[in-house]
């Protein structure tokens, strides 16, 4: 293959893809358009049927008249009879014969009428089934790419907003890890304190009972259990007194 053919190929590959994907992009208007090509058409063989059943009415009204004709004139032709006037009847049979050879020609083409009739109506009835399921299909197509179009918008906008949470929760654990590390500068400093002034201490001899002072709950309720005529014997707390010599005063000496 020459490069003149291969490039020529090359260009219709082309023309097909770019085809292709203007059709794909437009599926929706196309199969729109399919739709109400179809229903134009179904009109138009409406329109053909009708004209079908007007033109079955009439030769079946035709048909009739042919026949009462012929019923009439084979009275016509039986009163002549009768008469004797047998020239007159074979005029009358004449005609009886025309209209029954004029009957026998439209009476095929009425049952090719109608057989033609009942094919369109079924042909109209399931094309009009087929376009009506068509349209429930493309309405549902419709749905589903109205509804991945707004799936898409959400997902490109989620996505945004996932890394913008995610960079306000990476902010969050921060800020809560400074906070941390500030009440325990706190709570350090604030045991440092204790330690340093001895409150700590004292915090631990009162909890346990030894604190000068201070009665626990075991001590106040054996108080309450006391006799009221008793009086009850609080122990003051014991102040040691160091004994120092009392200075004496001396007279002075005349």
């Amino acid at each position: 293959m020459s490069i003149f053919a291969k490039l020529i190929t090359l260009f219709r590959g082309t023309a097909h893809e770019a085809g292709a994907a203007v059709v794909d992009a437009n599926a929706l208007r196309i199969l729109d358009q399919e739709i109400r090509d179809a229903d134009a058409a179904l009109g138009r063989a409406r329109d053909d049927l009708a004209t079908l059943v007007a033109k079955r009415r009439m030769l079946e009204k035709e048909l009739q008249n042919l026949g009462d004709q012929a019923t009439r004139y084979e009275g016509s032709a039986r009163a002549a009879l009768d008469k004797g006037d047998e020239a007159l009847a074979l005029e009358v049979a004449q005609r009886i014969s025309e209209l029954e050879t004029e009957v026998g020609l439209k009476t095929p083409q009425l049952a090719e009428m109608r057989a033609a009739e009942a094919r369109m109506h079924e042909t109209i009835a399931q094309t009009q089934q087929k376009v009506e399921t068509l349209r429930r299909e493309i309405d549902v197509v419709k749905v589903n790419d109205s509804v991945q179009r707004a799936q898409a918008a959400v997902a490109s906008r989620g996505a945004g907003a996932q890394a913008s949470l995610g960079s306000a929760a990476d902010s969050l654990k921060r800020i809560k890890e400074r906070q941390a590390i500030q009440d325990e500068k706190f709570k350090a400093a604030a045991e440092l304190e204790d330690r340093r002034t001895g409150a700590d201490l004292d915090a631990k001899l009162k909890a346990a009972g030894i604190l000068p002072g201070h009665a626990s709950a075991s001590d106040v309720l054996a108080r309450l259990k006391a006799p009221k005529d008793e009086p009850l014997q609080i122990e003051a707390p014991r102040l040691q007194i160091e004994s120092q010599p009392v200075p004496v005063e001396r007279g002075e000496k005349g």
